[in-house]
């Protein structure tokens, strides 16, 4: 275990081969790498096959089977040399994304600009905030915020997220005492570096007896990720997607001493294996009953294009 604590990192632990190996890693110098573009990126599911697998679920939709659901496609690129601790830093500094997270094992890499968080606890209360809605911002002010307006506006956005509260309502429910479960902030914007988003809060009491571990086997996979009913909405992005998720849509964070978490929702995400010079990308986008199946492809090109122009800014 690793704590920092007034400006000192310590080591806490009885194996002390595994805190000197962890302190010669952390020592050693880093390689620096020239810098390239993260560019070259290549469709795994192109437009038509997007709009095919699309016109499937929305048939799903509209007898029944679900409501809502989250259909992603995969970017991958052979890039390299690229330097992703640098990409990491600058790119999030760009971004300014909130909940980004980096991890790096075996030279395997996680570069994450994550602006969702799925879930926080805090003195035996949780907190859920499933976000969705995107909108790209612009340079001029006024546009801008014209531009979250239409977005806190639009019935269709408001739909989705309204949607993705209702599960995360039910699943928090399961672990929470009784009417505890309440909705302070429904379809809120939040605007950080080259998107507006829109996001609810949901908060809940833990019953007695409920750790914050059941927090989140309670709501995981999250609710924004999958849609509604869930566990419908999993076995369709099961057989339609083309490709595993793996890390992606999963959960980073950490968690504290007495149990207490603070976790991300691993979307805007990169994962780049060194060894290879292999990476990979995937962006989604809900699918209801209103949506218009060639602006939810656009959406996923908005979200791909803003993780790989912040990293081709960073300048790695």
């Amino acid at each position: 275990m690793v704590r920092w604590e007034r400006g000192r990192t310590h080591f806490l632990g009885t194996e002390q081969e595994a805190v000197d190996a962890l302190l010669e890693r952390l020592r050693a110098p880093v390689d620096e790498l020239p810098s390239a573009p993260w560019n070259g990126w290549s469709l795994s599911t192109d437009k038509d096959a997007y709009l095919q697998h699309a016109s499937r679920l929305l048939d799903h939709v509209q007898r029944g089977d679900v409501y809502e659901v989250n259909y992603c496609v995969e970017r991958k690129a052979h890039l390299p040399e690229r330097d992703p601790h640098a990409a990491f830093t600058r790119a999030s500094q760009r971004t300014q994304a909130p909940f980004a997270a980096f991890h790096a094992w075996d030279g395997r890499y996680t570069i994450c600009l994550s602006p969702e968080r799925f879930l926080w606890t805090a003195e035996g209360r949780v907190h859920c905030e499933p976000m969705k809605g995107t909108r790209r911002r612009v340079s001029d002010p006024v546009a801008d915020r014209a531009v979250a307006m239409d977005l806190a506006n639009d019935p269709k956005e408001r739909a989705e997220n309204i949607m993705a509260t209702d599960v995360v309502r039910n699943d928090l429910s399961r672990v929470a005492a009784q009417g505890s479960v309440v909705v302070p902030e429904l379809c809120g914007i939040r605007s950080t570096g080259a998107v507006h988003q829109m996001v609810s809060r949901v908060e809940a009491r833990l019953a007695d007896g409920r750790a914050p571990f059941d927090a989140v086997l309670s709501a995981f996979p999250m609710a924004s990720m999958t849609g509604a009913p869930k566990h419908r909405a999993m076995d369709l992005i099961d057989l339609h997607e083309d490709q595993r998720r793996g890390l992606f849509s999963g959960t980073m964070g950490w968690c504290d001493g007495v149990g207490d978490l603070d976790l991300n929702v691993v979307i805007r995400t990169v994962e780049y294996d060194a060894r290879t010079g292999d990476a990979r990308l995937v962006t989604g986008s809900a699918l209801t009953a209103a949506c218009d199946p060639e602006h939810e492809w656009e959406e996923c090109t908005l979200k791909a294009n803003s993780v790989i122009e912040a990293l081709n800014d960073a300048g790695a």
